[in-house]
C-alpha cells in the first residue's frame, strides 16, 4: 500500500509504547492517525505532537469502539490501516498453591472470561469494525482497500508459568490472522499479527536495574530489550508490503522464552 497524505490511520493503544510508535512513524509518513486509547493526557499529548486525532476508546466497548470510529472517520476519513495495540488482561497460574495456607486456587473462569475479553474478542471487534469500513473504499494498487496489524506475542507460542490466560489468548489472535485473511481476500483486505518479544515498555521501564539486566542477558541477539521503534518499522512494512498476508510473524531477537 502506498503511504501518503491521502490514507488515514487507526492505532490502538497508541498514548505509549509499542503503539505510539507505529503511530509516531505513521504520521512521518505523512498518514493521518487517529490513536485510540484511554489514558486522555498521554493521548492527546502523542496526538498533538504528530498532528493527529485522539479518541478515548474503550477496547472492552462495542459502543466505545463504534463511537471512536465514527469520529476518526469524521476527521480524517475512512481509515485504510489499523494497527491494534491495545489490551488488558489478568494473570495466574490455572492451579496453584498459597504458601502460607497451603490451600489450592485455581485462576478463576472470571479472570479468564476478562482476559479473553482484552486481548481476544477485542482484536475481533476492532479488526472486523474497520474490516467493515475498509470494504466501502475505493481498491487501491492490487485491488487493495485495507489493511489491518494486530498485536499477538512470542507467548502465543512459548508463554511461561501464570501466563495461561495471556499465552493461549495471544495465540488465539494468530489464530484469528489467516482465517479472517482469506474471509477478506476478495474485498483486498489484508490481516497480520507481529509477535512482539521483550520490548522496552513503559511498563517494562518500572522493573529493578537488575530484572532488566537478567531481561537483556536473556535475548540471543542484540543482548537488549527491542525497541517500540523495531516494533513500528515492522509493522510499516507490512503496511508497505502487499505481498505480506495472513502472517504472524516473531519479533524477538531469537529469544525462546524459558517455562519461568
Amino acid at each position: 500500500m502506498r503511504i501518503d497524505g491521502t490514507i488515514s490511520a487507526v492505532v490502538t493503544g497508541g498514548a505509549s509504547g509499542l503503539g505510539r510508535a507505529t503511530a509516531e512513524a505513521l504520521a512521518a509518513a505523512g498518514v493521518k492517525v487517529a490513536i485510540f486509547d484511554l489514558n486522555e493526557e498521554a493521548g492527546q499529548a502523542v496526538a498533538q505532537a504528530i498532528g493527529g486525532l485522539f479518541c478515548k476508546v474503550d477496547i472492552m466497548s462495542e459502543e466505545s469502539v463504534v463511537a471512536g470510529l465514527a469520529s476518526a472517520r469524521a476527521a480524517h476519513g475512512q481509515e485504510r490501516i489499523c494497527v491494534h495495540c491495545a489490551m488488558t488482561h489478568r494473570k495466574g497460574k490455572t492451579v496453584s498453591r498459597n504458601k502460607e495456607t497451603g490451600e489450592f486456587t485455581r485462576l478463576s473462569t472470571e479472570d479468564y472470561e476478562f482476559a479473553a475479553q482484552g486481548i481476544l474478542i477485542a482484536s475481533y471487534r476492532i479488526a472486523s469494525l474497520c474490516a467493515l469500513g475498509m470494504a466501502s473504499l475505493n481498491p487501491l494498487d492490487d485491488g487493495e482497500r485495507g489493511t489491518i496489524i494486530l498485536t499477538a506475542s512470542v507467548a502465543a507460542q512459548d508463554a511461561q508459568i501464570g501466563q495461561v490466560a495471556y499465552g493461549s489468548l495471544k495465540a488465539g489472535v494468530n489464530g484469528l490472522v489467516l482465517p479472517m485473511a482469506r474471509d477478506l481476500m476478495d474485498l483486498g483486505i489484508r490481516v497480520n499479527a507481529i509477535m512482539p518479544g521483550i520490548f522496552g515498555t513503559p511498563l517494562l521501564g518500572r522493573l529493578p536495574e537488575k530484572v532488566l539486566d537478567s531481561l537483556n542477558a536473556s535475548v540471543p541477539f542484540p543482548k537488549r530489550l527491542g525497541r517500540p521503534d523495531e516494533f513500528a518499522s515492522l509493522a510499516m512494512e507490512l503496511v508497505r508490503n502487499a505481498y505480506f498476508n495472513g502472517q504472524a510473524i516473531r519479533l524477538d531477537g531469537a529469544i525462546r522464552m524459558a517455562p519461568r
